[in-house]
């Protein structure tokens, strides 16, 4: 193991990520060498930011607290320490249950963490600092924290408790930074983006705060996560379309259409108010890219109702779309009030069929791009191909262009006009026009 250095390993979202980060640039000031997500760890610290969000991601955290615990029992690792989500939520059981890990911590514990781990030296660098483990020209950037809704099947207040917005300030000093340390793209996440300033003044301030964000010199591109239907502020749909540099795509999780099941899940929305809103998007930015969520099979599900599901579906052609299956979560109100009902394989079978039409809705919205020629960033080399995006994919997620590396010599971070020439059910090939 190396002396000084600190393993960090980040399980589950984006938002966890971001958290890692300004984790490593903290104790990095504290004169620590922080490696992230390392394929050979050998650090004499360990640090694993845990999510605890759903069954899988819960055994997946589990798992690697296990791996790494079984790391230093073998005398590989000096020091193992835990936090995020799972840890916020079952502290008291895991301590229980895995007495390797010398200490486990919540989701906000950092002073905690950081004090617990000391420095190694005089400290350096601002108290702001933020260690970016994505490419160097792309950042999240995180704007508040917490959920004030309810949702039935969710349990991420019970983790995170009520929704605390970052002072705007702070969030546009922020983006300056990082613009000054070459990041030119920023998504912008919470766990409920439309609600950005409610707990401040009563006011819902995100269509101001992208305003602001995009004025700053050197944001190329900013692309907003995780939008809610109920009570959408309508003033953003307009930032959204004003601003070259404001990305015509927005995440806005739907979860279901039927009412009846929309009603059960506590989402304070109808299948109306759902439709006439996207109708609206659509109007006000033309060409936009949707991205939303569906939960399948959550209890009480009908065969009617996930029909009705599926045609919601080919009526709104998604540009891109996710979807999981109902896992029941401790403490939520569909655990305590319904009861799992619906048999994996039922889950399982429904989702397949949903995802089989939204890949075929997929491959003609990709092949309606061939012959078009459109501004793409460029992420990586990978094999005979540079793997580039435009404005309507987020990292990781997303569909991405392909880019054959014989034709010209391209730059990482760099934007290019590429015309699409070919189209497969997710990704587009193109070819640099100069």
């Amino acid at each position: 193991m190396r002396k000084n250095v600190i393993d960090i390993i980040t399980l589950g979202c984006s938002k966890n990520l971001v958290d890692s980060e300004n984790l490593m640039g903290k104790l990095e000031a504290m004169g620590y060498h922080c490696t992230h997500d390392s394929e050979c760890p050998d650090g004499e610290i360990a640090v694993i930011n845990t999510c605890g969000f759903i069954n899988d991601a819960k055994e997946e955290s589990i798992n690697t607290i296990l791996e790494f615990a079984q790391r230093k029992t073998q005398g590989q690792l000096g020091k193992l320490f835990v936090m995020g989500c799972l840890s916020q939520r079952y502290r008291e059981e895991l301590k229980k249950e895995i007495p390797e890990v010398d200490c486990f911590y919540g989701k906000f514990d950092f002073k905690q963490l950081i004090k617990d781990i000391g420095s190694v030296g005089e400290e350096t660098g601002c108290c702001k600092r933020r260690h970016i483990t994505t490419p160097p020209h792309y950042a999240y950037i995180k704007i508040a924290e917490g959920c004030d809704r309810h949702c039935a099947y969710c349990a991420i207040p019970l983790i995170t408790g009520r929704h605390v917005s970052r002072k705007e300030e702070d969030i546009l000093d922020e983006v300056r930074m990082l613009v000054a340390q070459g990041v030119k793209e920023f998504q912008v996440i919470e766990q409920e983006l439309t609600y950005y300033g409610v707990d401040i003044d009563g006011k819902r301030h995100i269509a101001q705060l992208i305003s602001k964000m995009a004025a700053i010199p050197g944001v190329e591109w900013i692309r907003l996560h995780y939008a809610y239907p109920n009570q959408f502020p309508m003033e953003l749909l307009d930032v959204i379309r004003d601003n070259d540099n404001v990305c015509n795509y927005l995440d806005i999780a739907l979860q279901h259409i039927s009412d009846n099941v929309l009603s059960r899940m506590r989402r304070n929305v109808t299948r109306q108010e759902t439709i006439e809103l996207i109708k609206t998007i659509r109007k006000k930015v033309p060409g936009i890219c949707l991205r939303t969520t569906l939960l399948i099979g959550f209890p009480g599900e009908t065969e009617e109702e996930f029909k009705e599901l599926m045609e919601f579906v080919r009526w709104a052609r998604f540009d891109r779309m996710g979807a999981f299956t109902y896992s029941e979560e401790d403490g939520t109100l569909s655990a305590m009030e319904y009861d799992d009902n619906i048999d994996d394989e039922t889950k399982q079978s429904r989702l397949s069929r949903l995802m089989r039409l939204q890949q075929d809705i997929s491959a003609e919205i990709e092949a309606e791009k061939v012959g078009k020629i459109m501004k793409v960033i460029i992420d990586r080399k990978e094999g005979e191909y540079y793997i580039g995006r435009t404005e309507f994919s987020s990292p990781e997620v997303d569909p991405e262009v392909l880019i054959p590396v014989n034709e010209h010599e391209l730059q990482t971070g760099c934007f290019y006009n590429v015309k699409i020439t070919g189209a497969e059910e997710f990704d587009v090939y193109g070819s640099v026009v100069k």
